[in-house]
């Protein structure tokens, strides 16, 4: 009898597996794999319990030989009176690296303000570069930070020579604060908004402990971009180079998820990024995806058991996107499931240790941002308690399941709690929070 029910399960958990695969079947030349995880493939059957979907989407390589999509990027820089000495000098030098990497039919715009905003090279055909060089040569600082109007100019020279068929990117680099026209926050994420709505993403660098991270980070996340905080000028070489790698490497261009829940399965909210949820369905826009990276969507969900030995379907993934070489129009979909059972070992020896790994990491960024707040506001001591509840709860997590990725989050993570409650947090350690907890939402390669 033991050996018959045993044999029972393992084909239904073949069959279910089976299942699984046909309904998340995709083409082989597509350039992008979407995917369902799950933080454990098994739930309790007993009472309604939380999971976390993961909706996965790995960017493929691209072959060396292939081509590339053209690149349209302006670039955008502070020569504000902040920026002499070696600032500017290593603006430049990065500046010029950007320019060694593009290619003559490639378009570059260079944007410099201050107190005002000048467009040093249209945008243009990068042709020999002799042109361009010159012009980044002949940035010297002076002047306030119209930092606004300069993300505005560039946006306007990006316009100029937009396609479909391009990636469109916009690279601010700023040391100091917004002082000249629109300088809040909330400025800067509307237009960051409005710039993803047009296909155009922007990557800020903050340079030094005088920019306003809210600012930039926020403008970055809202138009799907990348964002740095380089401490040291002379790391802003490496961070150029870095970047237009990504540039260079994208595979696929207007990314939209959309995510089917069925009956039973309530979509809470997504964890980390900013997403829709109208009633079972669920919804995510992507500007851009890279080569050999993954981007992902966590989404918590409350479930309803049915009884137990029950598999069914949790969530539906549609993906469609442009291919960023080919333009050719794809959509994919996959499916998971999950079973039931009133077995906790069975549950426990469920668990995908990286869904969880990325759902602590995610918790963690967001708590990070938390603090900040907090801080701001005078309440370092409601900060730090709201750190040490998150700290333990990954902690019971790590210990349920035997998770050692989360294990070393949580303890990492913990004594932070101690720093803020005793000293608050310095400028450079608000900006690292800001920079890491972006970083890790939106998935941003570690540099």
């Amino acid at each position: 009898m033991k050996q018959n029910s045993q044999f029972r399960y393992f084909a239904v958990a073949l069959l279910g597996a089976m299942s699984l695969a046909a309904c998340s079947a995709q083409p082989l030349d597509t350039s992008v794999r979407l995917r369902i995880d799950l933080d454990r493939t098994v739930l309790p059957a007993e009472m309604p319990d939380r999971a976390i979907v993961k909706i996965c989407l790995d960017g493929l390589r691209r072959p060396r030989h292939e081509l590339r999509p053209p690149v349209n990027l302006a670039l955008v820089i502070d020569r504000s009176g902040s920026m002499s000495g070696e600032k500017i000098e290593k603006a430049r030098e990065a500046a010029l690296e950007v320019l060694r990497h593009l290619s003559s039919d490639d378009i570059f715009s260079l944007v410099a303000y201050e107190s005002g905003v000048q467009t040093l090279i249209p945008a243009q055909p990068v042709g020999n570069g002799r042109a361009i060089e010159r012009a980044i040569r002949s940035i010297q600082p002076g002047g306030n930070t119209a930092l606004f109007a300069g993300v505005s100019q560039g946006a306007a020279e990006v316009r100029k020579y937009f396609e479909s068929s391009c990636v469109n990117r916009i690279v601010l680099l700023s040391d100091g604060l917004a002082n000249v026209g629109p300088s809040s926050p909330e400025d800067l994420g509307r237009l960051g908004t409005a710039l993803l709505q047009e296909g155009i993403s922007v990557t800020t660098v903050g340079l030094g402990l005088g920019y306003n991270e809210d600012l930039m980070t926020r403008l970055a996340q809202r138009s799907d971009g990348n964002t740095y905080f380089v401490e040291a000028s002379a790391d802003l070489p490496r961070i150029f180079a870095a970047e237009l790698g990504d540039v260079l490497n994208v595979v696929a261009r207007r990314v939209v998820i959309e995510i089917e829940f069925p009956d039973g399965v309530r979509p809470l909210g997504f964890i980390g990024r900013e997403g829709v949820i109208r009633g079972q369905r669920a919804e995510l826009t992507l500007n851009q995806l890279y080569g050999g990276q993954e981007k992902f969507a966590l989404v918590e969900v409350e479930v309803t058991p049915p009884e137990s030995g029950a598999e069914c379907e949790i969530a539906r993934a549609h993906l469609s996107y442009e291919d960023a070489l080919t333009r050719r129009n794809t959509t994919l979909t996959a499916a998971r499931t999950v079973q039931f059972s009133r077995s906790r070992s069975a549950v426990i020896s469920s668990a995908d240790h990286q869904v969880q790994a990325d759902y602590a990491q995610n918790v963690i960024a967001l708590a990070k941002d938390k603090a900040v707040e907090l801080v701001d506001a005078g309440r370092q001591d409601e900060a730090a308690q709201e750190m040490r509840r998150q700290a333990a709860d990954l902690k019971k997590l790590a210990e349920t399941y035997n998770n050692a990725r989360v294990s070393t989050a949580a303890a990492a993570f913990a004594p932070e709690a101690q720093k803020i409650e005793r000293d608050g947090l310095d400028n450079a350690a608000r900006k690292s929070y800001r920079a890491e907890s972006s970083q890790v939402r939106s998935q941003q390669a570690s540099r």
